[in-house]
């Protein structure tokens, strides 16, 4: 891990939508009641990534009372057209995030782009910015906000709520270049909210798996499709 690695930051929206993706395509979806990991990576990735390393979300903290609006949609359908369907989303949702990156060791390509401290500069100047690319919260649907924050300050809904737990959820992906073997899994964990916290587990320790489909990784090299971070830096930190 890089010495320096670590990001806090605050993000809201009107309006969230997370679920299992192997379970929503199409017909009625209802959202978690939490954000899953794999959304948070999402929103973290958004602020600023490279395939030089991957976000950890390490802990997610429920600002806001849960609650959810049910919507009637006009989704597309591969035939073409439009369905008719119901989304139950999560309305008014806010939560503080701590993550971390650390070097993806299956990209030994890219080792001359491990520059923790100058990598660390940029994820901060592009929070400091609201993000790199558009931040969503779970799907397109639901567009997302972030800025800096300190994680655990301020009074939040469910500071003194005690011991909540859920059944099975879904955790996140386990990507190609991210471990190695070229297959897509999905992974499940059994999360527990604590005063409003959730730590979440790291992909290692979650036991629950099940196989998607082959996927072979996405190659990066510099100066064809990557620019490596010591020439990126001096423009963004301007």
């Amino acid at each position: 891990m890089p010495e320096r690695s670590g990001i806090e930051f605050r993000v809201w929206g009107r309006y969230a939508l997370f679920t299992d993706p192997l379970t929503r395509i199409g017909g009625e979806k209802c959202s978690y009641h939490i954000p899953t990991y794999e959304a948070l990576k999402g929103i973290a990735k958004s602020i600023y990534w490279k395939p030089t390393f991957e976000w950890i979300v390490d802990e997610v903290r429920v600002m806001k009372q849960i609650r959810s609006q049910t919507k009637g949609t006009k989704p597309l359908v591969f035939g073409g057209g439009n369905d008719l369907a119901i989304y139950t989303f999560l309305f008014d949702v806010e939560y503080q995030v701590r993550a971390h990156f650390v070097w993806n060791r299956h990209r030994p390509e890219l080792e001359q782009d491990r520059i923790g401290g100058k990598h660390f500069a940029i994820a901060q100047r592009m929070l400091e910015r609201g993000g790199r690319q558009d931040v969503f919260l779970g799907t397109r649907d639901c567009q997302g906000y972030v800025e800096p924050c300190a994680f655990g300050k301020g009074p939040g809904h469910y500071d003194e709520a005690g011991e909540l737990g859920y059944g099975l959820m879904f955790h996140g992906f386990d990507y190609p270049d991210e471990t190695g073997k070229e297959e897509l899994l999905a992974r499940f964990w059994r999360p527990t909210m604590i005063d409003g916290r959730i730590r979440f587990e790291t992909p290692e320790e979650c036991k629950v798996r099940r196989f998607i489909r082959e996927m072979s990784a996405k190659k990066f090299a510099e100066q064809r499709n990557l620019r490596g971070v010591e020439e990126e830096q001096p423009e963004v930190m301007v």
